[in-house]
This record gives C-alpha cells, structure tokens and sequence, in this order.
C-alpha cells in the first residue's frame, strides 16, 4: 500500500512539474542569462507601476517594450559585475529610496511597500533595477570624465547674452532621442514617431523609440531654466506653446524631440555666478548622457544576443 501511495505522490509530482515547466518559455539568451516570458511579465508589470500611461499599449508593443528594457539591464549588469567587485555594496540604497519615494509620491518607505504589494511588485526587485542605474552613472562618470570639454569662456558669454533678454523662461521638459539605423529613412522614422505620439501619448513613444536615459521616466526630465541652454535650443523653445514639440534637432547621438509640458517665466533676478555653475554642470551632464550612449551601443553590439 505504501508503495502505491508512494507511486501516486510521484506521479503527481512529476505531472505538476511537468505542466510549470510547460509554462516556462525561454525568449532570449544574451551571453550566459537567459530571459523568460516569466521575467518578460514582471518586467511588464514593473514598467506598468512606474508609467501606468503604458497599460493604454497594445499587448505586443507592451511586450516590446519590456523585452528591450531586461535586454540593456542585463548587458549593464554584465559590464557593472566586472568594474564594481561588489555590486551588491548598499551605499546607493538611502538615496535610490528616496528618489523613488518622491517619483511615486510617497512619504515613507511604508507607505512605498504598501503601495507595492497592491500592484503585486517586488519592492526589492525595485530598489536593485534603481541602484544598477545608479552604478551604471558611476561607471561612466570614472570612465568619461576626463574626456568631457567644457569652454567655461564660452558658456559664460552664451548666459549673458541668454540673460540680457527682456523675458526669460523655464520648461517643464519631456524628450525622445532617437536614432537611424543603416536599413531605416529619416522622414519615415520621424513621421512614425509622430504618428504613434498622435494614438497614444509622447510617453508611450519614448518609452517605445527613446534611447536616453530618461526613457525610465517616460522621457520626462523636469523644469530647465532656458539660460542653460544654448541659444540655438532656446531660441527653438521659446517659439513653442505649452503641450507643443520641437522639429527634430541633430545630436551626436541621433535626433533629439523636445516637448514643452509646462513654461513659466523666471521672475528673480539671476546670479551670474551661480548660474554660469549650473550651465557647466548642465552640460557636463549632457556630455556624460551621450557617453553613456554610445558605450551602451557599443557593448551591445559585442554580445551574442539570441532570440527564440
């Protein structure tokens, strides 16, 4: 009897584990890791909580989406694991917590936590994707900084002209950069972005098409005060209405999109000083942005990636 009851545990266990497995695809394998359709899901549904514009997709743009976000977290993670000895160093953890907390606009860690287990979202699993993107600054502020050029004359005589303007404003600023490849037009990459921007929003489309980091955020990157930058950009944005986008504008990179969510105009007096600081800092920043670009293209371009 005993052997029986062993028999039909067996079988049991073995039918069950059969039908998880069945339910287990592999979609993608880049170097060593694979990706599932199961990470594919909590990929979705962490995208979902961070931008929940995104559940208005189609499921397989959706899908998409997803795939090309675990695709660059895991080649960052590879390159991260070989500079950083230990990558799981918990430095980062305060300030990872407390931007996300302000992103969600959330008081306390609590309240996160319970924000998290209503959308079924791992809470840890959050806090790491942030912190990677946190190492990943890190690594290409060591590896770039020394290659950033920065003409302190230059900016300085760019701010005065900026601020010698009868009125000066600030945008709340969203953007898409994105690029060409070898077997793609210009007119009907641009046109298509434009059009996907019409049936859903410019979030959803730079979440689609945007390669800047900024892309976690939907392509949001918040109030810039025009004096920043150049005149070329703010002459552009000036002529621009509220909720309205720029003509595509040339950066290394590909092609910039610019739309003004919000503008105001800067009423205090301005310190030329501690402006010019923030104009250095600004660009510094946008150099750093498009090194980062190019060293992620260029890993990717030197790993296996195999789909299924």
């Amino acid at each position: 009897m005993l052997k029986i009851y062993l028999l039909i545990f067996l079988l049991f266990f073995t039918s069950n584990l059969n039908a998880l497995n069945s339910k287990i695809d592999i979609k993608f394998k880049i170097g060593d890791e694979v990706i599932t359709n199961i990470d594919i899901k909590d990929e979705k549904n962490y995208l979902i909580f961070l931008r929940p514009s995104l559940n208005t997709l189609p499921k397989n743009e959706l899908i998409k989406i997803s795939e090309n976000s675990l695709i660059k977290e895991i080649i960052k993670k590879k390159e991260l694991e070989k500079v950083f000895k230990n990558i799981e160093n918990k430095d980062l953890k305060e300030d990872i917590k407390k931007s996300i907390f302000n992103y969600k606009n959330v008081k306390n860690e609590n309240e996160f936590i319970s924000l998290t287990k209503q959308k079924n979202i791992d809470y840890e699993k959050i806090l790491e994707k942030i912190k990677l993107e946190g190492l990943w600054n890190e690594l290409i502020y060591r590896k770039y900084y020394n290659f950033i050029k920065i003409d302190k004359n230059f900016l300085k005589e760019e701010l005065i002209q900026n601020i010698s303007n009868k009125k000066k404003y600030e945008y709340e600023l969203s953007e898409i950069l994105f690029e060409i490849d070898n077997n793609e037009k210009f007119e009907r990459k641009y046109k298509s972005i434009l059009e996907y921007i019409k049936k859903n929003d410019f979030k959803s489309a730079a979440s689609k098409f945007s390669l800047s980091n900024s892309v976690s955020r939907g392509g949001e990157i918040g109030w810039i005060k025009e004096t920043l930058l150049s005149q070329q950009l703010a002459i552009k944005l000036k002529n621009l209405k509220k909720g309205q986008i720029s003509q595509p504008i040339k950066y290394p990179n590909g092609y910039l999109l610019l739309k003004v969510n919000d503008k105001r105009e800067i009423k205090q007096t301005i310190d030329i000083d501690k402006e010019l600081d923030e104009k250095i800092n600004f660009e510094r920043n946008k150099q750093l942005n498009q090194f980062s670009l190019l060293y992620y293209k260029k890993l990717k371009q030197n790993i296996k990636i195999n789909e299924y």
